[in-house]
Protein backbone atom coordinates (compact mmCIF):
# COMPACT_ATOMS: atom_id res chain seq x y z
CA UNK A 1 0.00 0.00 0.00
CA UNK A 2 1.39 3.48 -0.70
CA UNK A 3 0.73 7.02 0.90
CA UNK A 4 1.98 10.41 1.38
CA UNK A 5 1.02 12.75 3.94
CA UNK A 6 1.73 16.31 1.65
CA UNK A 7 1.72 19.91 3.76
CA UNK A 8 1.08 23.19 1.73
CA UNK A 9 1.75 24.94 4.78
CA UNK A 10 5.50 23.19 4.53
CA UNK A 11 5.46 24.23 1.11
CA UNK A 12 5.09 27.67 1.49
CA UNK A 13 7.82 28.18 4.26
CA UNK A 14 10.24 26.52 2.15
CA UNK A 15 9.39 28.78 -1.16
CA UNK A 16 9.22 31.72 1.62
CA UNK A 17 13.25 31.23 3.14
CA UNK A 18 13.99 30.41 -0.34
CA UNK A 19 13.06 34.03 -1.95
CA UNK A 20 14.19 35.22 1.30
CA UNK A 21 17.74 34.09 0.08
CA UNK A 22 17.31 34.98 -3.28
CA UNK A 23 16.79 38.56 -2.35
CA UNK A 24 19.45 38.88 0.13
CA UNK A 25 22.07 37.67 -2.19
CA UNK A 26 20.94 40.04 -4.78
CA UNK A 27 21.66 43.01 -2.72
CA UNK A 28 25.03 41.28 -1.50
CA UNK A 29 26.21 41.00 -5.24
CA UNK A 30 25.66 44.89 -5.72
CA UNK A 31 27.35 45.60 -2.72
CA UNK A 32 30.48 43.64 -3.08
CA UNK A 33 30.84 44.72 -6.58
CA UNK A 34 30.52 48.11 -5.99
CA UNK A 35 33.39 47.83 -3.11
CA UNK A 36 35.51 45.30 -4.44
CA UNK A 37 35.80 47.67 -7.80
CA UNK A 38 36.31 50.64 -5.47
CA UNK A 39 38.90 49.26 -3.80
CA UNK A 40 40.52 47.17 -6.03
CA UNK A 41 40.29 44.44 -3.92
CA UNK A 42 40.40 40.47 -5.54
CA UNK A 43 39.54 39.58 -1.78
CA UNK A 44 36.51 41.30 -2.02
CA UNK A 45 35.95 41.05 -6.01
CA UNK A 46 36.41 36.81 -5.40
CA UNK A 47 33.28 37.44 -2.74
CA UNK A 48 31.12 39.41 -4.98
CA UNK A 49 31.71 36.35 -7.12
CA UNK A 50 31.39 34.13 -4.48
CA UNK A 51 28.00 35.62 -3.83
CA UNK A 52 26.65 35.65 -7.22
CA UNK A 53 27.51 32.10 -7.56
CA UNK A 54 25.05 31.93 -4.60
CA UNK A 55 22.16 34.06 -6.56
CA UNK A 56 22.06 31.39 -8.92
CA UNK A 57 21.92 28.87 -6.46
CA UNK A 58 19.48 30.31 -4.31
CA UNK A 59 17.39 30.82 -7.70
CA UNK A 60 18.01 27.19 -8.84
CA UNK A 61 16.59 25.74 -4.68
CA UNK A 62 13.95 28.23 -5.14
CA UNK A 63 12.52 26.65 -8.55
CA UNK A 64 13.63 23.18 -7.02
CA UNK A 65 11.75 23.21 -3.36
CA UNK A 66 8.36 25.01 -5.28
CA UNK A 67 8.60 21.77 -7.86
CA UNK A 68 9.54 19.36 -5.15
CA UNK A 69 5.99 20.43 -3.14
CA UNK A 70 4.07 19.56 -6.38
CA UNK A 71 1.76 16.17 -5.55
CA UNK A 72 2.38 12.88 -7.33
CA UNK A 73 0.77 13.24 -10.39
CA UNK A 74 0.35 10.73 -13.79
CA UNK A 75 4.06 11.07 -14.83
CA UNK A 76 5.66 11.03 -11.50
CA UNK A 77 3.47 8.34 -9.28
CA UNK A 78 5.96 8.74 -6.41
CA UNK A 79 6.36 12.56 -6.31
CA UNK A 80 9.20 15.62 -7.46
CA UNK A 81 11.58 15.13 -4.65
CA UNK A 82 14.37 14.20 -6.97
CA UNK A 83 14.16 17.82 -8.28
CA UNK A 84 15.86 18.72 -5.46
CA UNK A 85 18.55 16.27 -5.26
CA UNK A 86 19.42 17.84 -8.75
CA UNK A 87 18.92 21.20 -7.31
CA UNK A 88 21.64 19.88 -4.66
CA UNK A 89 23.69 18.61 -7.14
CA UNK A 90 24.03 21.27 -9.68
CA UNK A 91 24.84 24.00 -6.46
CA UNK A 92 27.91 22.03 -5.54
CA UNK A 93 29.23 22.19 -8.53
CA UNK A 94 28.43 26.03 -8.66
CA UNK A 95 30.27 25.97 -5.88
CA UNK A 96 32.91 24.11 -7.80
CA UNK A 97 33.21 26.88 -10.54
CA UNK A 98 33.33 29.59 -8.34
CA UNK A 99 36.11 28.18 -6.21
CA UNK A 100 37.81 27.97 -9.83
CA UNK A 101 37.13 31.30 -10.59
CA UNK A 102 38.50 32.74 -6.98
CA UNK A 103 41.68 30.68 -6.75
CA UNK A 104 42.54 31.25 -10.66
CA UNK A 105 42.15 35.38 -9.86
CA UNK A 106 43.93 35.20 -6.76
CA UNK A 107 47.00 33.26 -8.29
CA UNK A 108 47.50 35.54 -11.11
CA UNK A 109 47.76 38.60 -8.46
CA UNK A 110 50.36 36.47 -6.68
CA UNK A 111 52.05 35.51 -9.39
CA UNK A 112 51.58 39.05 -11.56
CA UNK A 113 50.43 41.53 -9.30
CA UNK A 114 47.30 43.97 -9.65
CA UNK A 115 45.85 47.29 -9.29
CA UNK A 116 47.12 48.68 -5.57
CA UNK A 117 44.18 48.66 -2.93
CA UNK A 118 42.65 52.25 -2.13
CA UNK A 119 43.63 53.22 0.93
CA UNK A 120 40.36 55.84 0.39
CA UNK A 121 38.02 53.21 0.10
CA UNK A 122 39.47 50.23 2.27
CA UNK A 123 36.90 51.46 5.17
CA UNK A 124 34.11 50.55 2.83
CA UNK A 125 35.19 47.48 2.15
CA UNK A 126 35.71 46.40 6.03
CA UNK A 127 32.14 47.55 6.56
CA UNK A 128 30.38 45.77 3.67
CA UNK A 129 32.11 42.74 4.69
CA UNK A 130 30.75 42.68 8.01
CA UNK A 131 27.76 43.21 6.79
CA UNK A 132 27.74 40.72 4.52
CA UNK A 133 28.78 38.32 7.16
CA UNK A 134 26.19 38.99 9.51
CA UNK A 135 23.69 38.98 6.75
CA UNK A 136 24.68 35.67 5.50
CA UNK A 137 24.50 34.32 8.94
CA UNK A 138 20.97 35.23 9.49
CA UNK A 139 19.56 34.11 6.17
CA UNK A 140 21.78 30.29 6.33
CA UNK A 141 20.42 29.94 9.75
CA UNK A 142 16.89 30.19 8.49
CA UNK A 143 17.57 28.44 5.42
CA UNK A 144 19.16 25.64 7.85
CA UNK A 145 16.36 25.87 10.32
CA UNK A 146 13.31 25.12 7.51
CA UNK A 147 15.96 21.93 5.71
CA UNK A 148 15.98 20.56 9.18
CA UNK A 149 12.12 20.72 9.60
CA UNK A 150 11.92 19.07 6.37
CA UNK A 151 14.49 17.34 4.94
CA UNK A 152 14.87 19.85 2.04
CA UNK A 153 18.53 18.77 0.16
CA UNK A 154 18.52 21.92 -1.47
CA UNK A 155 17.80 24.58 1.07
CA UNK A 156 20.72 22.79 3.11
CA UNK A 157 22.66 23.53 -0.44
CA UNK A 158 21.75 26.93 -0.28
CA UNK A 159 22.33 27.45 3.56
CA UNK A 160 25.78 25.73 3.45
CA UNK A 161 26.68 28.05 0.06
CA UNK A 162 25.57 31.19 2.45
CA UNK A 163 27.69 29.81 5.56
CA UNK A 164 30.36 29.44 3.82
CA UNK A 165 30.03 32.76 2.05
CA UNK A 166 30.14 34.02 5.78
CA UNK A 167 33.23 32.28 6.95
CA UNK A 168 35.32 33.64 3.55
CA UNK A 169 33.77 37.33 4.13
CA UNK A 170 35.16 37.30 7.85
CA UNK A 171 38.06 36.05 6.19
CA UNK A 172 38.26 39.26 3.53
CA UNK A 173 37.20 41.44 6.36
CA UNK A 174 40.00 40.10 8.66
CA UNK A 175 42.36 40.78 5.74
CA UNK A 176 41.84 43.96 4.75
CA UNK A 177 41.96 45.12 8.70
CA UNK A 178 45.61 43.23 8.35
CA UNK A 179 45.95 45.34 5.31
CA UNK A 180 45.68 48.55 6.67
CA UNK A 181 47.52 47.87 9.89
CA UNK A 182 50.65 46.70 8.12
CA UNK A 183 50.19 47.66 4.61
CA UNK A 184 50.91 44.44 2.84
CA UNK A 185 48.23 44.09 -0.28
CA UNK A 186 50.14 40.26 -0.68
CA UNK A 187 47.42 39.30 2.54
CA UNK A 188 44.40 40.05 -0.14
CA UNK A 189 45.11 37.00 -3.22
CA UNK A 190 46.49 34.68 -0.04
CA UNK A 191 43.06 35.37 1.84
CA UNK A 192 41.10 34.96 -1.39
CA UNK A 193 43.37 31.58 -2.00
CA UNK A 194 42.11 30.25 1.66
CA UNK A 195 38.81 31.13 0.66
CA UNK A 196 38.91 28.94 -2.55
CA UNK A 197 39.81 25.92 -0.51
CA UNK A 198 37.08 26.70 2.17
CA UNK A 199 34.62 26.59 -1.18
CA UNK A 200 36.07 23.10 -2.07
CA UNK A 201 35.69 21.57 1.00
CA UNK A 202 32.27 22.34 1.00
CA UNK A 203 31.14 21.60 -2.15
CA UNK A 204 32.75 17.59 -1.76
CA UNK A 205 30.31 17.31 1.11
CA UNK A 206 27.09 18.64 -0.93
CA UNK A 207 28.12 16.42 -4.11
CA UNK A 208 28.55 13.18 -1.56
CA UNK A 209 24.57 13.75 -0.33
CA UNK A 210 23.20 14.29 -3.80
CA UNK A 211 25.06 11.65 -5.12
CA UNK A 212 23.93 9.09 -2.51
CA UNK A 213 20.46 10.60 -2.77
CA UNK A 214 20.40 10.30 -6.55
CA UNK A 215 21.44 6.71 -6.26
CA UNK A 216 18.86 5.83 -3.68
CA UNK A 217 21.56 4.88 -1.11
CA UNK A 218 19.37 3.94 1.97
CA UNK A 219 18.81 5.89 4.90
CA UNK A 220 21.39 6.11 7.70
CA UNK A 221 21.08 2.96 9.98
CA UNK A 222 19.69 5.38 12.85
CA UNK A 223 16.84 6.27 10.47
CA UNK A 224 16.58 2.32 9.66
CA UNK A 225 16.50 1.35 13.57
CA UNK A 226 13.66 3.87 13.92
CA UNK A 227 11.76 2.96 11.22
CA UNK A 228 12.02 -0.92 12.61
CA UNK A 229 10.68 0.41 15.59
CA UNK A 230 7.63 1.72 14.41
CA UNK A 231 6.37 -1.45 12.75
CA UNK A 232 7.49 -3.23 16.14
CA UNK A 233 5.34 -0.64 18.00
CA UNK A 234 2.23 -1.55 15.81
CA UNK A 235 2.56 -5.09 15.07
CA UNK A 236 2.52 -6.59 18.11
CA UNK A 237 3.52 -10.50 19.22
CA UNK A 238 0.98 -11.87 16.54
CA UNK A 239 3.15 -10.27 13.75
CA UNK A 240 6.98 -9.53 12.17
CA UNK A 241 8.58 -7.98 9.20
CA UNK A 242 11.31 -8.71 7.24
CA UNK A 243 12.81 -7.00 4.25
CA UNK A 244 12.97 -3.27 4.98
CA UNK A 245 13.82 -0.96 1.96
CA UNK A 246 14.58 2.83 2.33
CA UNK A 247 15.99 5.54 0.08
CA UNK A 248 15.57 9.06 0.11
CA UNK A 249 14.13 11.61 -2.75
CA UNK A 250 14.77 15.05 -1.93
CA UNK A 251 12.20 16.02 1.09
CA UNK A 252 10.37 12.68 0.76
CA UNK A 253 11.44 9.20 2.13
CA UNK A 254 10.50 5.97 0.80
CA UNK A 255 9.70 2.93 3.52
CA UNK A 256 9.35 -0.73 1.75
CA UNK A 257 8.80 -4.03 3.52
CA UNK A 258 7.41 -6.99 4.14
CA UNK A 259 4.51 -7.78 6.96
CA UNK A 260 4.29 -11.19 8.07
CA UNK A 261 0.78 -11.99 9.51
CA UNK A 262 -0.95 -15.12 11.17
CA UNK A 263 -2.27 -17.17 7.99
CA UNK A 264 -5.71 -16.89 9.62
CA UNK A 265 -5.89 -13.17 9.62
CA UNK A 266 -8.66 -12.12 7.74
CA UNK A 267 -8.04 -9.41 4.68
CA UNK A 268 -9.74 -6.59 6.69
CA UNK A 269 -8.01 -6.61 9.62
CA UNK A 270 -4.45 -7.03 7.68
CA UNK A 271 -5.71 -3.80 5.63
CA UNK A 272 -6.39 -2.15 9.15
CA UNK A 273 -3.21 -3.28 10.81
CA UNK A 274 -1.00 -1.99 7.62
CA UNK A 275 -3.34 1.40 7.87
CA UNK A 276 -2.36 1.70 11.63
CA UNK A 277 1.29 1.27 10.99
CA UNK A 278 1.09 3.73 7.61
CA UNK A 279 -0.55 6.51 9.96
CA UNK A 280 2.37 6.29 12.29
CA UNK A 281 4.59 7.27 9.77
CA UNK A 282 2.99 9.72 8.37
CA UNK A 283 2.70 11.65 11.83
CA UNK A 284 6.31 10.47 12.79
CA UNK A 285 7.74 12.00 8.97
CA UNK A 286 5.61 14.08 7.66
CA UNK A 287 6.80 13.38 3.98
CA UNK A 288 6.96 10.04 3.20
CA UNK A 289 5.58 6.73 1.16
CA UNK A 290 5.34 3.76 2.68
CA UNK A 291 5.04 0.31 0.56
CA UNK A 292 4.13 -2.72 2.57
CA UNK A 293 3.48 -6.44 1.08
CA UNK A 294 1.66 -8.72 3.02
CA UNK A 295 3.23 -12.14 3.48
CA UNK A 296 1.31 -15.42 5.83
CA UNK A 297 3.45 -17.10 8.25
CA UNK A 298 4.20 -20.23 7.21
Amino acid sequence: MNGIQNSDEVNERKKNVAALSVISNSVLVIFKLIAGISIGSIGIISEAIHSGIDLIASGIAFLSVKKSGRPPDECHAYGHGKYEDISGMVEALLIFAAAGIILWEALQKLVFGGEPISEEFLAVGIVVMLISACANWFVSSKLFEVADATGSIALESDGWHLRTDVYTSLGVFAGLILIKITGLEIIDPLIAVGISLIIIHTAYGLVKRSFWDLTDKSLPPEDTQEIESIILQNCGESCSYTRVRTRRSGPDRHVEFDLIVPPDMDVASAHALTEKIEDHFYRHYGRVYVTIHIEPDN
